[in-house]
């Protein structure tokens, strides 16, 4: 009923260009919506100011998982949340692009229902952590979104590049420059994501930090009984909740407080996903990049073909000046006594000379081909 109640109003709310902010999913399977200031979700998840500015959809950050005492605060891409041992808050539902990340939420993080005993036994030994099904929701939802992207620019860059290979034209050239754009986004938002789960794999203190069931256990079982302060007094399932974060955090309460094994493996999938992806895109890119290769080496061949045919021009120029020098030479209006009776010479000087013209050009051609200038 509930998340009828709020499907229906995240509907009229984008029917009616609402802006309620946040949407609150919790370990009972509840959900609502807020329309919360920033000092309110400040005091219910216990974070500062500087944590919240993060999330901030107006300011450009970095994607980032911090792990705080009582919230973890994550940033990735347009998934902007707060995880709580109990709670999720995430940022911007009636965004088309958050929609999916909503469902996906209201799906995983529905509390199962065993018919047996033995199944409330076995749910509650083998659950996971509230704030790990939790975010592995917002991985599993960033990743594949990226993913897609990939895909897509995949779909649409190597087509684009054999036509171009096939024919350089400007159309081709600019479809190409707008793909590589694109593409150098993207790759920066996959690196962002992927240097971050990189980051938090290779810091242990940092992934126990991620333990939030683990430090309410730790902090709800000394005081259980002498009256210390409740931090969820609001909770109606804060006593299964410590209950099962007992039981899955017993490690911790025999000292294994630096056992991330559940969190890495959990983070290590993702990483490897994310990985993937970076490693399509870094293919794709070293293709755009052989084919730039390809192109300069079609253009190169093209104007070496023209400083040939350029130099070919000028040889014929240089040997037709030489021929008419001739005929300028024997063309002036200047009495010369060897001209009476030797009309015949005319026509020897325009064959010698055509020769000698034809010979010399044979010639520079055969030196250009001797030194490699032109192609045999």
């Amino acid at each position: 009923m509930a998340a009828a109640v709020v499907g229906e109003a995240l509907a009229g709310g984008k029917k009616r260009g609402a802006s309620r902010s946040w949407i609150l999913f919790d370990a009972a399977g509840e959900e609502r919506l807020l329309d919360a200031d920033k000092y309110a979700i400040m005091h219910r998840v216990d974070i500062n100011a500087r944590d919240l500015r993060i999330l901030d959809p107006l300011l450009s950050y970095p994607s980032t998982i911090l792990g705080r005492e009582r919230a973890i605060v994550l940033n990735l891409e347009h998934i902007k949340a707060i995880i709580t041992a109990e709670e999720v808050l995430l940022r911007d539902p009636l965004d088309d692009i958050v929609i999916p990340v909503v469902e996906q939420l209201r799906r995983r993080l529905a509390p199962s229902v065993p018919s047996t005993q033995h199944d409330v036994e076995g749910t509650e030994e083998d659950e996971s952590p509230f704030e790990f099904r939790a975010l592995e929701v917002t991985l599993e939802a960033i990743c594949s979104f990226l993913d897609a992207r990939t895909t897509e620019l995949e779909s649409a860059a190597y087509p684009t590049l054999d036509e171009l290979t096939s024919k350089i034209s400007s159309r081709n050239l600019d479809r190409v420059r707008k793909l590589k754009s694109g593409m150098t986004r993207l790759n920066a938002r996959v690196q962002k994501v992927r240097d971050e789960l990189e980051q938090l794999l290779d810091d242990d203190d940092d992934m126990a930090d991620l333990y939030l069931s683990r430090k309410l256990a730790g902090t709800a079982s000394p005081v259980s009984g002498s009256g210390g302060p409740n931090w969820f007094p609001a909770s109606p399932t804060i006593g299964s909740k410590i209950s099962r974060a007992s039981r899955a955090s017993a490690a911790t309460i025999h000292g294994n407080e630096n056992d991330v094994e559940e969190l890495e493996m959990l983070l290590e999938a993702y990483f490897m996903q994310i990985d993937g992806t970076f490693n399509k895109l870094t293919t794709l890119r070293e293709y755009i990049d052989d084919t730039e290769d390809y192109i300069n080496i079609q253009l190169d061949n093209h104007r070496n073909q023209l400083i040939q045919l350029e130099l070919f021009l000028s040889s014929g120029t240089v040997c037709l000046s030489l021929y008419s020098l001739f005929a300028a030479i024997f063309g002036m209006n200047i009495p010369y006594t060897w001209n009476d009776d030797h009309g015949y010479v005319f026509k020897w000087v325009v064959i010698v000379s055509g020769l000698f013209c034809a010979f010399m050009f044979v010639t520079i051609v055969a030196y250009a081909r001797h030194k490699g200038l032109v192609g045999s």
